[in-house]
């Protein structure tokens, strides 16, 4: 093997990077199935994406439960580097998980979601995208003992002579899979249900790739597979506050929302109709709530005229303030404070003003501006209420907010944001540096910088939005209306896209697609069955073909049902097995069937998602089933309720012993009772010492009768 020590050469980089797919476009769910009927649901269609996609590398002995694809993708045209050598690639790993060799064999998010009862697949699927465009196999991993960075093949240490254990490795790859900086992580399992665990854009350490652009791509990918339903937990952050509250107060719904998600489940028992309605309430709370209460203004008005004065039509809600302050944002960070643009001429053709008018109000602001002096800053509210006789409030707001650096015959108008005040403030500078622009020539600075939007959006976030945290103003009624809606989005986490099945695809005879329901023969009535199954089968198909395919469907997807048997068809009865079935069943429709399980002896720990253990929620919100929120158990009864709605802190720790209101009712009612038995039991006993003392009293009177009878009849024979 001869090395010439040459680096590769620019063009066959180039070259190489060609022949990888677009990230910006892949996959095309037209290009990877361009046969609608042969589509099917994700277990054939993961196994197909990856024969074509996936780059297997060698199989590690560390890992025995797992196998790791990788698939390569360039980033449109960018480049890595400044000299242009270097494309933009990420990659994907798909990481194939065997369930029943796993340590983790329940899925904690199906659990949530309520997707508990669906049995145990046999494999999920990773799909990962880590922060340094590397694979999960490419990290190299720390030594245990001595801390010396390793390769991942390597089992014993180079450094200590330490042989890692099956634990070791364990707990380093579950860190790799779980770590929170990946870009994306989506798990799939093989009867198409999944979850989204994580996206990272640019403000999450994406060098090039944004949040929409990795949402994007991964609603393509969960296309192209065939996946049925996607939950996700949305703890998105924007600008550091939480998203989900701020997106549904501007958009209606999360962030999530503009992929298709949809309300999955709320905590502590909300409803979908409480979520809308908490969106409204919200949305179409009017800003006049806020000016009701007599005396000095506050900075929450301020900061609310402030942006009214901004905007070129009116903010009365509070949807229409945040949109506001949410489109003035990107637009700051795209122009720089004191950038030259020039002015829009088709902003005055639909001006509601003529040009005098405004001419006649930019002299008067003139005026004033040159009285006051070059070295006075006026602020906007000082220049409205000078010139309230001059034209109507709206007409002055628009010509001070296309002021900020117009040429005068006087000087140049300078506008600054004084951040202390809120208030945009101006004054006219005599000197010729900037006059050469012209009449049509206007700074940028007409809008407060990105610093200072960032800082307003968090103040008004706090104050308004943020239920922790919100103001106190007059009307009491409006303020906890506005802290239980509030309240109600940041408790609403879980939503859902379901991707649909597309009927009717296997119409023109060429394949038969059926889905297939399940219902077992030998399993108790409380049994919740799994979701369908597509089976694809040639036109000439038999009723014995058909069988042996539904069985063969959930022994691939399910590990309870490795040996399942189906029996018959439901509604059908007894045919021959030889018939064909479409015949019996046409060529597109949902079959149900009727199976048992032959060997489940040993198995029921894969039975449920949320596993073998039973557990009872009973709380004062109403919820029935676990939904994330921290819970305690009561120590008598064994029954779950949220920390919250007991009245403890989510900060708190949870007390020692812990008694449910049930069990707290008991023990009083048991504890009256017993102190009711017990004051009759000592009334008793003080009845029994009462009869015994008459008894004793009477006793000792006869005695003393006898004896004084006995005396008498010897005194009367002594005489």
């Amino acid at each position: 093997m001869v090395v010439n020590g040459k680096p590769p050469s620019k063009r066959l980089m180039k070259r190489v990077s060609a022949d990888l797919h677009d990230f910006m476009k892949f996959p095309d769910v037209e290009t990877e199935v361009p046969d609608q009927r042969l589509r099917g649901f994700f277990r054939g269609n993961v196994r197909s994406f990856l024969t074509k996609h996936g780059r297997y590398p060698a199989p590690c002995s560390l890992f025995p439960h797992l196998m790791i694809w990788q698939v390569l993708l360039r980033i449109g045209d960018l480049v890595d580097d400044k000299d242009g050598s270097s494309p933009a690639v990420v990659t994907l790993d798909v990481i194939e998980e065997d369930v029943t060799k796993s340590r983790s064999i329940y899925c904690d998010q199906c659990r949530v979601i309520g997707w508990s009862n669906h049995p145990v697949c046999g494999k999920r699927y990773h799909f990962i995208i880590q922060r340094d465009s590397n694979s999960i196999d490419g990290n190299p991993r720390s030594c245990t003992r001595c801390g010396y960075l390793l390769q991942v093949s390597d089992y014993r240490c180079k450094s200590c002579e330490y042989a890692a254990t099956s634990d070791d490795i364990d707990l380093w790859l579950r860190q790799r899979i779980e770590d929170t900086t990946h870009l994306l992580h989506g798990v799939v399992h093989m009867n198409g249900y999944g979850h989204l665990l994580r996206v990272n854009g640019k403000e999450g350490g994406s060098k090039f790739l944004s949040g929409c652009d990795i949402m994007n791509f991964w609603d393509r990918l969960c296309n192209t597979l065939g996946v049925r339903k996607i939950s996700v937990m949305d703890i998105s952050k924007k600008y550091g506050l939480d998203y989900r509250i701020l997106h549904a107060v501007t958009n209606g719904h999360p962030w999530y929302g503009d992929w298709g998600f949809e309300f999955g489940a709320g905590s502590f028992a909300l409803t979908l109709d409480a979520y809308k309605q908490a969106i409204d309430t919200l949305s179409n709370m009017q800003l006049s709530h806020f000016f009701e209460a007599r005396g000095p203004r506050t900075k929450l008005q301020d900061v609310i005229n402030f942006y009214q004065s901004l905007s070129e039509y009116k903010l009365s809600t509070l949807k229409d303030l945040f949109v506001f302050l949410m489109k003035l944002i990107p637009e700051a960070h795209k122009s720089s404070n004191f950038g030259i643009r020039k002015l829009d001429s088709g902003s005055l053709a639909i001006c509601p003003w003529t040009r005098n008018d405004i001419e006649r109000v930019e002299q008067s602001i003139i005026k004033v501006l040159l009285a006051v002096g070059s070295s006075c800053w006026v602020s906007w509210r000082a220049l409205k209420g000078t010139l309230h006789k001059v034209a109507s409030a709206e007409l002055i707001d628009h010509c001070l907010r296309e002021l900020g650096g117009k040429s005068v015959p006087s000087g140049t108008v300078i506008s600054r944001c004084n951040a202390s005040t809120n208030s945009m403030e101006y004054r006219l500078d005599s000197s010729k540096s900037i006059a050469g622009y012209g009449g049509s020539a206007i700074l940028s600075c007409n809008r407060p910088s990105e610093f200072h939007l960032l800082q307003d959006l968090k103040f008004l976030y706090d104050s308004l939005l943020n239920p922790h945290t919100m103001v106190n103003y007059r009307s009491t009624a409006a303020r906890e209306l506005l802290v239980n809606a509030a309240m109600k989005l940041l408790d609403c986490k879980q939503f859902v896209k379901e991707y649909k099945f597309v009927h009717g695809a296997g119409g023109d005879g060429s394949v038969l697609r059926f889905l297939v329901n399940l219902e077992l023969s030998d399993q108790p009535k409380d049994f919740t069955f799994p979701p369908p199954e597509l089976v694809i089968l040639p036109p000439n198909a038999t009723l014995a073909d058909f069988k042996i395919e539904a069985a063969k469907a959930f022994q691939e997807v399910y590990v309870l049902f490795k040996r399942l048997v189906v029996d018959g068809v439901v509604g059908f009865g007894k045919f021959v097995e030889d018939r064909q079935a479409k015949l019996l069943f046409g060529l597109d429709a949902a079959i149900d069937v009727r199976g048992r399980c032959l060997g489940i002896y040993g198995m029921e720990r894969f039975k449920m998602e949320r596993g073998i253990d039973n557990w009872t929620v009973i709380c004062a919100c109403g919820a029935k089933d676990d939904d994330g929120e921290r819970m305690m158990a009561c120590d008598s009864c064994g029954t779950w309720q949220h920390t919250r709605c007991a009245g403890i802190d989510d900060l708190d720790d949870v007390p020692e012993s812990v008694i449910c209101a049930s069990c707290s009712d008991g023990h009083v009612t048991v504890r009256r009772r017993n102190a009711r038995l017990k004051v009759a039991a000592t009334e008793a006993m003080g009845l029994q010492r009462k009869k015994e003392d008459a008894r004793n009293q009477a006793k000792y009177a006869r005695f003393e009768l006898q004896m004084l009878f006995t005396c008498t009849q010897k005194h009367l024979q002594v005489y």
